[in-house]
């Protein structure tokens, strides 16, 4: 299942200087770094060899999905065996372990004008701090691990990380190997381009045209399926995937592709980190990030819903105050079309 078609507008702000550093830094990882490509089926989660029977009850199931961001469960503030075992860590170990972003402007990035470590900050690291502080009594009990877009789900799987607060969208393919909280942000697809570009949005003028997307991204999987649906413009270049979202936004400024498709809160805060692109039409998706942990993770998943109840009541330093404070500069003052919906809980067990 594809997310459902909603035009949305969001509008991208002026040129940030602090981010300069945090550029030139992507530039060089986007030379060193190999290109991540995608095989190109749609799918969402890891890699795990050819066709066979574990993809085919994934592909069964993200068939039968619906409404993806209402697939989990619902809250409770009780402990369970995944919160103690995090608890009983010893010594420096005992910490909440987050895979995030950290070149993300404003969710999850390290400000080079900061001073000091330049420690991550940004929207969803207040939320990886708030979960922190609800298990383990301690904001700063938190190891964050920084990892690439499609490293996300393998990141989870492997238990390299406890869950990941990473700008992840809820969907059906995503479904089938993680669990998702309740969506905490809403979103939708949308189109990065130089000013100077005669692309206008997502429409004919992509007409072969070289698109970035990240790796294991939902723009990905989105174009992938619009493609062959026959909703693409024609000859659209899909054919450049990276491992983080912030190497498209390079790639564009050296001028090897010609659009990045992200989401739209990114896409927002790419444009403001860079004053000669913008965001070109509308949102062409509606969306919603969520915490992802481990399909067995029950408990955690019911006490991460709970602390997203309360964080959304907390009128002093909950979700509201999160956006003011790293938003509303690139998405605006007004975060009714960020809310997520009222949350559902249909997932039983």
């Amino acid at each position: 299942m594809h997310a459902r078609r909603l035009r949305v507008s969001l509008k991208g702000w002026g040129g940030v200087g602090a981010m300069a550093l945090v550029c030139a830094l992507a530039v060089l990882f986007a030379l060193l770094l190999p290109m991540a490509r995608s095989h190109g089926d749609g799918t969402s989660g890891p890699a795990t060899g050819g066709p066979g029977a574990t993809w085919g009850t994934q592909a069964r199931a993200a068939e039968e999905c619906k409404d993806p961001e209402k697939q989990t469960l619902s809250p409770s503030p009780d402990d369970g065996p995944t919160i103690d075992a995090i608890k009983n860590r010893k010594g420096e170990k005992r910490k909440l372990v987050v895979g995030v972003d950290q070149n993300s402007y404003r969710w999850g990035y390290r400000d080079p004008n900061s001073g000091g470590d330049a420690e991550l900050e940004g929207f969803d690291i207040d939320l990886a701090r708030r979960i922190a502080q609800d298990i383990l009594g301690d904001r700063n009990a938190v190891q964050f691990k920084a990892i690439p877009t499609d490293q996300r789900i393998p990141a989870i799987e492997d238990g390299r990380v406890d869950m990941v607060v990473r700008t992840m969208t809820i969907n059906c393919d995503r479904v089938a190997d993680v669990a998702f909280s309740a969506p905490y942000f809403r979103t939708g697809q949308q189109l990065l381009a130089p000013k100077s570009s005669p692309i206008t949005g997502y429409n004919d003028t992509l007409a072969g045209k070289k698109i970035c997307t990240a790796a294991g991204s939902t723009a990905f999987s989105t174009l992938e399926q619009d493609r062959e649906d026959g909703r693409l413009a024609p000859g659209a270049d899909l054919g450049t995937t990276v491992p983080n979202q912030l190497d498209c936004l390079v790639r564009l400024q050296l001028g090897e592709v010609d659009a990045v498709v992200t989401d739209g809160a990114l896409a927002a805060s790419q444009a403001a980190q860079d004053p000669t692109v913008q965001l070109k039409g509308d949102a062409f998706t509606t969306e919603y990030y969520g915490v992802a942990m481990k399909k067995d993770a029950d408990d955690l998943v019911r006490r991460v819903n709970q602390i997203l109840v309360e964080w959304r009541r907390d009128t002093a330093n909950g979700w509201q105050w999160s956006y003011d404070q790293w938003l509303s500069e690139t998405l605006g003052d007004d975060s009714a079309k960020s809310e997520p919906p009222a949350p559902q809980y249909l997932r039983k067990s």
